[in-house]
């Protein structure tokens, strides 16, 4: 074996192409990147609900309204609930596109439903209206939106794999 024989299993980086080649460095991931891409998760989400309330809430609603529940529909409580239920649909199949575990998603429909609930026994009083029922439950959300990212903030920060 000549001199230049042994020089050709070594690679540009010094190392022998007998042993494995070292890893690549990983970029390191800044916390201003990380609260971006969450950020940036959560903003998709309030996009993905607002797409499924505005396509998915009319639809709800008409079949809702065919089933026998046409009186219902004008109530407040039930209202939220059609609009949740389409705010979930909407928002829970943007996630599954994006490869989000079920159990994410699941908690993430929770908040849709969870946000108006502790106000249907004021509006069923009486003490508040079905406009205002309305507006703080979608107020609620938003918490308890980035509420549920936190319980799974692996899932939204940079480098994670759906």
């Amino acid at each position: 074996m000549t001199d230049a024989d042994s020089h050709a299993d070594v690679r540009a980086d010094g190392t022998s192409a007998a042993e494995p080649a070292p890893a690549p460095l990983a970029t390191p991931v800044t916390r201003a990147a990380s609260i971006r891409a969450f950020a940036w998760h959560y903003v998709q989400m309030l996009i993905a609900m607002g797409v499924g309330m505005m396509a998915l809430t009319p639809l709800l609603t008409f079949a809702f309204e065919r089933l026998g529940g046409s009186g219902l529909v004008d109530r407040a409580d039930v209202s939220s609930l059609l609009m949740a239920s389409s705010m979930a649909l909407g928002m829970g199949l943007w996630m599954r596109f994006r490869r989000h575990s079920w159990i994410s998603v699941s908690q993430m429909s929770a908040a849709m439903y969870l946000a108006f609930i502790p106000f249907f026994p004021l509006h069923w009083a009486g003490v508040m209206s079905g406009e205002t029922l309305l507006i703080a439950g979608h107020v609620l959300m938003l918490p308890l939106m980035a509420l549920a990212m936190l319980l799974r903030r692996a899932e939204y920060l940079p480098g994670h794999r759906h």
